[in-house]
Formats: structure tokens, sequence, C-alpha cells
């Protein structure tokens, strides 16, 4: 499993900073170009709620002829905020929270329509 929090850490010894996301992502997707042309299984641990997050993946998955699924822990707005109000450590701004739900909500029609081959709701 490649995460975008991880991936934040080893750029700037911090998984929450922000300003490191740029290339925390820079890193997964060189990591993703690596494993696909293996056929290695490589799930992606990122919020990755609007199309234009997903699209550098899925590009991947096409040029190594990989199936993409979509994971979509499809939550109630009340369920992610109490979840975060609850978080050990970091909590992520209730805006933000806010802004990723609904940007999650308004692509999850056209889901399959980005290239996905396969879409699972959670």
């Amino acid at each position: 499993m490649l995460s975008s929090d991880y991936a934040r850490q080893l750029v700037s010894d911090d998984a929450s900073d922000q300003t490191a996301s740029s290339q925390a992502f820079a890193i997964l997707r060189f990591i993703v170009a690596r494993r696909l042309p293996r056929g290695r299984l490589t799930v992606i641990d990122a919020t990755n709620v609007r199309p234009r997050d997903r699209r550098p993946f899925l590009q991947l998955a096409s040029r190594f002829s990989r199936p993409a699924v979509a994971l979509v822990f499809d939550v109630p707005l009340l369920v992610c905020l109490e979840r975060n109000r609850l978080r050990p450590g970091r909590l992520v701004e209730e805006d933000a929270v806010r802004r990723q739900w609904t940007d999650l909500q308004e692509s999850m029609p056209e889901l399959a329509a980005e290239g996905f081959q396969e879409v699972r709701f959670v």
C-alpha cells in the first residue's frame, strides 16, 4: 500500500505537511510506474476526491495495461466530521473535510467514465 501521508513524511518529516504534497505525489507516481510493469498489486491510499487527482494514476494504469479499481468509502458527512474529531494526533480542518466530502459526492457518478474498470463502494 502506497500512502500519501507516508510519502509526505518521507519528504518533510511530517505526514500532515500539505506543502509537501506535490513532491509526495511525485514519489507515489514514481513508485507506481515501477510496480505496474512488474504486475504488482498497487493500492494508493490517498484522498483523491477530484478527477484531476486521480487522472495521473489512471494514466499510469492505462500505460501499463493494468486495471484500475476505485475503492470509495462513501461515509456520511456527519460521520466523517465525528471521526475526524476523534482522531488521535492530527485533525483535519472541518472546512477541508466538508470540501473533500462534497468533491467526492460530485465526482462519484462519473468514476467509471474516468477509466476505472471497477468501482466499489464501501
